[in-house]
């Protein structure tokens, strides 16, 4: 019975929903606090690294599920009891909590999935309970046309991945996802795979809102706070571990990589620049959370997977913080404009600013030779280093200083990703081999990183510059990508 153990956690849930009617809010939120102990109580299943524990229902519990329903879990917990007191008062609060422990009912057993049927099922449940989430003010139009926009993209991901968990039945024969990773970490790769792994990529790209079709991810800000919490942090993950979750199977396509890799990386230098562009909280927050799945999405595509994972827990950690005191961050930016402009920085340091960037580099670039760690570990470093360069100088303008303090940031960094790699030892596959093309895509990623992190070292002296403001226009606009798909789908109009 022990093998049923974490399938208790996604059944409270489910026991929330169906009692949110008759019982108070406080007992909802209390059977998620209860759903959260079983699972932490679930991690003593899993106290040394291995294959996992398979279940008779059709669940699959592995280092991987065991991260992801922790923190889904968690944040479930977290956004259930903030919205019994931020809804306290409200005629349906019953019915958004309702929807709410269903769709984290939906998403825990989605990371507990251990067959195409149970993973594809909980895929679109999720999405489909998050509907209802997301039209809770049917008043408000925006919302509405929001709301609309994700269910048509979300109706094309679940498409795309049906197609692919046909493809994969019919290439192997089973439902079972862990025997097809077993079959594709050997090298079988019989007809239809690749196209498989294709289908996979663009549903996880679908799911999160990579350019150019992140248009309502942006536009969901009409919903209560909590649904933006629990959209930010938690369901538009379910991309990233899709790819996560068949990553032995996504490997096995080089074209895959290729295109995760391109879209990927796009996506988080658009939706990053795009998001300095904006003043509104919620909408630079949600520009953030763009960038950052582009950033998800990039790191698959390099094949560190186990990052990526990392990634997914840190960041949704962060944004459901973030949107959940979205309030106190108002006067967070008051105090800071009123502090004043602070004065340009002076070329000379910047050109020290750039040598010692260079510097660190090539001493990370010794470093990692010295550990053998491949490339595209390297080329990440050096992104998290531009980034965090350019947005520390951004903030306090002493690029200098920045760049040294981004240092230890970026080796805690990857101390946490080599504490991943060993709790994912044996679940995910190791990194592979960059093609030709994929290391040519990967040096113009880092370069348009490294330009970006320069631009913004520089903002005092060209921010005001002719060229600028029609760049900041056309940013703050998404470079009208989405208003490209509004009339591709005919929902450009606010009106019913």
């Amino acid at each position: 019975m022990l093998d049923l153990a974490p399938v208790t956690v996604p059944a409270l849930f489910v026991l929330g929903a169906l009692a949110s009617r008759f019982v108070r809010g406080e007992v909802v939120s209390r059977l998620a606090l209860l759903a959260f102990a079983g699972a932490l109580g679930a991690l003593l299943l899993l106290i040394a690294p291995g294959p996992g524990l398979s279940s008779r229902l059709g669940f699959h519990y592995d280092g991987v599920g065991a991260a992801m329903l922790t923190l889904v879990s968690f944040i479930g917990w977290i956004v259930l009891r903030y919205s019994v007191t931020a809804l306290a008062g409200e005629k349906r609060q019953a019915a958004f909590l309702g929807w709410m422990s269903a769709t984290l009912a939906a998403v825990c057993s989605l990371t507990l999935a251990g067959s195409l049927i149970t993973f594809i099922a909980s895929f679109i449940a999720s999405s489909l309970c998050l509907h209802q989430l997301l039209v809770f003010y049917p008043e408000r139009a925006a919302a509405e046309r929001a709301a609309r926009k994700k269910f048509i993209v979300s109706r094309l991901a679940d498409l795309a991945l049906i197609a692919a968990g046909f493809l994969l039945w019919r290439a192997y024969g089973t439902f079972d996802i862990q025997t097809m990773a077993e079959a594709a970490r050997q090298g079988v790769t019989p007809e239809g795979v690749k196209a498989a792994a294709l289908l996979l990529s663009l549903t996880a790209m679908l799911k999160s809102a990579q350019f150019p079709l992140h248009g309502w991810l942006t536009e969901v800000m009409e919903t209560p706070t909590p649904v933006s919490a629990l959209l930010h942090a938690g369901v538009v993950n379910a991309g990233g571990f899709l790819l996560i979750r068949f990553a032995d199977i996504v490997t096995l396509s080089p074209l895959a990589m290729t295109l995760l890799m391109a879209v990927g990386g796009l996506t988080c230098l658009i939706a990053g620049l795009a998001m300095l562009t904006h003043s509104a909280v919620k909408t630079a927050l949600a520009w953030s959370t763009v960038a950052q799945m582009g950033f998800m999405i990039l790191q698959c595509g390099l094949g560190l997977f186990p990052i990526a994972l990392l990634h997914i827990l840190a960041h949704s950690l962060y944004k459901a913080h973030a949107f959940l005191t979205s309030g106190s961050a108002v006067e967070k930016v008051k105090a800071a404009r009123a502090m004043g402009q602070p004065k340009p920085v002076p070329l000379a340091h910047l050109g020290l600013t750039m040598l010692a960037a260079l510097t660190l580099l090539v001493l990370a670039a010794m470093a990692f030779g010295a550990l053998e760690r491949p490339l595209q570990e390297l080329a990440l470093a050096s992104v998290l280093l531009f980034g965090l360069a350019g947005l520390m100088a951004a903030a306090g303008r002493r690029p200098m200083l920045a760049v040294f303090i981004a240092v230890p940031v970026a080796l805690a960094y990857f101390l946490f990703q080599d504490l991943a790699y060993r709790l994912m030892a044996g679940s995910l596959p190791a990194p592979v081999l960059l093609t030709g093309v994929q290391s040519v895509l990967l040096a113009l990623i880092v370069a348009g990183f490294a330009l970006t992190a320069l631009a913004q070292m520089t903002l005092d002296r060209w921010f005001y510059h002719p060229l600028a403001i029609r760049a900041r226009v056309h940013l703050m606009n998404g470079l009208y990508a989405n208003i490209l798909t509004d009339r591709l789908i005919g929902h450009l109009s606010l009106q019913k």
